[in-house]
């Protein structure tokens, strides 16, 4: 069967799954689509079929994707009441795209093989932005064959695509994603904060040091962001928080440490317990401001 002919469904619609899923309708795919809210409008047509569980959504498609916001939401809709192991049956593939806990994952993966099915985990980085674009970066965690059958799709979603390893690796590098990018931000932020307390101008700062050797993706958007004030989501704080908790659970399971990944943790939460969990991760600057008691701009 050509990877046009299969029939895949999609859980998980929110800023990142509607236009993921978008990109796999527009291809041709029918697509069975479950969500926890109303499906949005513009997703359904010929090609797009409201369910209404994901039993349903796993029962219709051969290839079910997933794109939940944390690991018990996971857990919940893979084997809950009417969930997606309700309605599998031996030789379909689940890929679930969520970030969440490289342990659980595994664990998941199990289950779902035990049902006669292959599982992918397939985390991305590039937020709402990319998913729009379909240029997003996708970690693959599973087996090689079940990635080379799906990678088609997630090649209508993405652009950098990685199989890292088995069931779990997919999830682990996407943790390392998340640490890498959260110590960036703190950097540019205590870097811009630093300048303008000492009296420069942080936009004429951050032109000269994009030009060197500090240069950054997170310099170049997200130092723009600290200095313009534009804190509108891309990728909430209250989600970078989950992804550094998993990262700071993993850590103390496995005996390690990560003092830095600690560090950026607590001025996240310093921002959170100052009601902007629901800004971007780049608004992690305003707890070095508060710290201060001075702006960036």
């Amino acid at each position: 069967m050509s990877i046009l002919g299969l029939k895949l469904g999609f859980v998980g619609l929110g800023i990142m799954g509607a236009p993921m899923a978008a990109h796999l309708i527009k291809a041709g795919h029918d697509v069975f689509l479950s969500t926890r809210s109303k499906i949005p409008a513009e997703l359904l047509g010929d090609k797009a079929h409201a369910c209404t569980s994901a039993k349903e959504v796993a029962q219709k498609a051969d290839i079910i994707f997933m794109m939940l916001p944390d690991t018990p939401d996971v857990a919940t809709v893979l084997f809950g009441d009417a969930g997606v192991a309700q309605g599998l049956s031996p030789g379909k593939t689940v890929v679930d795209m969520s970030s969440v806990s490289p342990m659980d994952t595994k664990e998941f993966a199990q289950k779902i093989n035990a049902l006669g099915c292959d599982y992918l985990d397939a985390p991305v980085s590039g937020g709402e932005v990319g998913a729009k674009a379909a240029s997003l970066t996708i970690m693959v965690g599973g087996p090689e064959a079940a990635f080379d059958k799906v990678k088609p799709l997630f090649e209508l979603m993405g652009k950098n695509i990685t199989l890292v390893g088995g069931n779990g690796d997919g999830q682990t590098c996407k943790v390392a994603n998340q640490i890498i990018v959260a110590l960036n931000i703190a950097a540019v932020g205590e870097a811009l904060l630093f300048a303008s307390k000492a009296g420069a101008d942080p936009a004429k700062v951050r032109q000269a040091l994009m030009g060197g050797f500090a240069a950054s993706r997170i310099l170049e958007v997200h130092g723009e962001r600290m200095i313009k004030r534009t804190f509108a989501p891309g990728f909430r704080i209250g989600l970078h928080q989950k992804d550094l908790n998993l990262a700071l659970q993993g850590a103390k399971a496995m005996g390690v440490a990560l003092p830095q990944t600690a560090s950026a943790a607590q001025l996240m939460q310093v921002c959170a317990a100052n009601g902007m969990q629901d800004l971007d991760h780049s608004a992690l600057v305003r707890s070095l401001e508060l710290m201060a008691n001075h702006s960036v701009a």
